[in-house]
């Protein structure tokens, strides 16, 4: 028995070995193709607005090769300005076809991506890169230059035809007064469908825009003010329904008006912090008081409060538009948090100056008067400006010849006065001279209405008609 089972063992193992051995048939081998051959229907294109549903160019390559059905092979149409290596292409992707075409309008519309001027010229390149559909065996073509124009896309809102735009509003400086005060509440034209300009905006107000200064004719605006988030940016148009939603805070700044696209963006420059002036004269009433404004943010405020005639002339300060966060009078000049009210003696336009840093107040009475080289006897002599209650501004006239500056100055004195520097709009105390051509602009000779806006939360401007 143990031979037999030896010789059976020995058996299966020739066996095997004699399959082991047996010769089969070659295994399948996959060709790794050859790069494809790129070609275009034409090395220029200049396509026009009417063309944008159009065929306008065919690119085509040859067939690379692969093992597999050509219906699954991959590739990927590269595009991008010349001589960027394909650094910031933009691509398309295409399957199981050796060519594609593209309307001018999907064309135009990488061109534009790429940030190409509009009627002008580039040289663009363009490759293909085959794959397996797993994108295996990446194969890339020939690289053809193009020349490419890309087309002015009509703008979703009609740009003004006047080249500029104004802000008007509650929520600007110069309030609903049309004509505003410029350069403070003019745009500026970025290009032929962008205007952007940085804006001191009153917090919780609305604002138009406006194609001509001084004119109510056409305006644009939004359809609808009560959608949520539209204080930030949204879409507009031409005439519609309702005013633009200013942002809830007060502060600075920047909107940015895309006629191109029809929308706008108001981002945050900076917040300005506020300081309510509730009082006798206006029923202690915080949340609808007059403001003091800190554009930094820092503690110190400053501002202007129009007191009638009349009642008690008595009054506090609340750094939130409530009675939460009260300050009184504590004697000589110093915020208290239990102080009794602030008093004034008699009505009037008071420079209320505040600090909870140095827990200190002031508050001033001033007139205001205009002084400058257009006076007959030079600086010497002021002219004074009247006051309007219902703008809750100073006005008055002067006449300038060739090279006439000037500034604004409080009660005929120079410890209080204000000029522009920077050319914004803005006023400071103790800026420029207006008018001073190195530091703003020149003033056109001629006579002129001029109003002076100090009734902003710490911001100052003014407008010379």
């Amino acid at each position: 028995m143990k031979y037999i089972s030896k010789l059976i063992l020995a058996v299966s193992i020739l066996a095997i070995a004699f399959t082991s051995c047996e010769k089969v048939g070659s295994l399948p081998s996959y060709p790794t193709g050859t790069a494809p051959v790129l070609s275009s229907s034409v090395t220029t294109t200049t396509p026009v607005p009417a063309d944008s549903l159009k065929n306008i160019i065919t690119f085509a390559w040859s067939n690379p090769g692969y093992a597999n059905d050509s219906a699954t092979s991959k590739y990927i149409l590269e595009i991008d300005s010349s001589g960027r290596s394909f650094s910031k292409e933009q691509t398309l992707v295409i399957t199981g076809t050796l060519s594609t075409t593209l309307t001018a309008k999907a064309l135009n519309n990488i061109l534009l991506a790429f940030g190409f001027a509009y009627n002008t010229p580039y040289n663009v390149d363009v490759r293909v890169t085959s794959s397996y559909g797993n994108n295996n065996v990446q194969l890339k073509s020939n690289t053809l230059t193009l020349k490419m124009t890309p087309y002015v896309v009509p703008p979703k809102v009609v740009p003004p035809a006047s080249k500029t735009l104004f802000l008007v509003g509650s929520a600007s400086a110069g309030g609903w007064g049309n004509p505003v005060p410029v350069p403070a509440q003019q745009f500026t034209r970025l290009d032929s469908v962008t205007y952007q300009g940085t804006f001191f905006l009153n917090g919780g107000q609305q604002f138009l825009l406006l194609p001509v200064n001084g004119d109510w004719t056409h305006k644009f605006s939004v359809a609808d003010n009560t959608i949520t988030g539209l204080s930030a940016g949204g879409s507009f148009g031409a005439d519609l329904a309702s005013n633009f939603p200013g942002p809830a805070a007060t502060g600075m700044y920047k909107i940015l008006v895309d006629f191109q696209h029809g929308t706008f963006t108001v981002t945050k420059v900076s917040l300005y912090g506020l300081m309510y002036v509730p009082g006798d004269y206006q029923g202690w009433t915080p949340a609808t008081a007059p403001t003091l404004g800190s554009p930094k943010n820092d503690g110190n405020y400053d501002g202007y409060v129009n007191i009638p005639a009349g009642g008690t002339y008595q009054f506090k300060l609340n750094t939130t538009p409530d009675w939460n966060n009260s300050f009184g009078d504590g004697g000589a000049g110093k915020l208290s948090g239990s102080g009794g009210n602030m008093q004034v003696a008699t009505g009037g336009y008071y420079h209320i100056v505040a600090s909870t840093v140095t827990n200190t107040w002031s508050a001033t009475k001033t007139t205001w008067s205009m002084i400058g080289s257009f006076a007959a006897s030079g600086w010497s002599n002021d002219v004074d400006m009247i006051y309007n209650a219902g703008s809750n501004s100073w006005s008055g006239t002067i006449t300038t010849a060739v090279g006439d500056q000037f500034k604004f100055r409080a009660n005929h004195d120079w410890g209080l006065n204000y000029g522009e520097t920077g050319g914004t709009g803005s006023l400071s105390s103790g800026g420029d001279n207006i008018g001073d051509p190195t530091k703003n602009f020149s003033v056109a000779p001629g006579t002129h209405t001029v109003t002076l806006f100090l009734n902003n939360s710490g911001y100052f401007t003014y407008m010379i008609q």
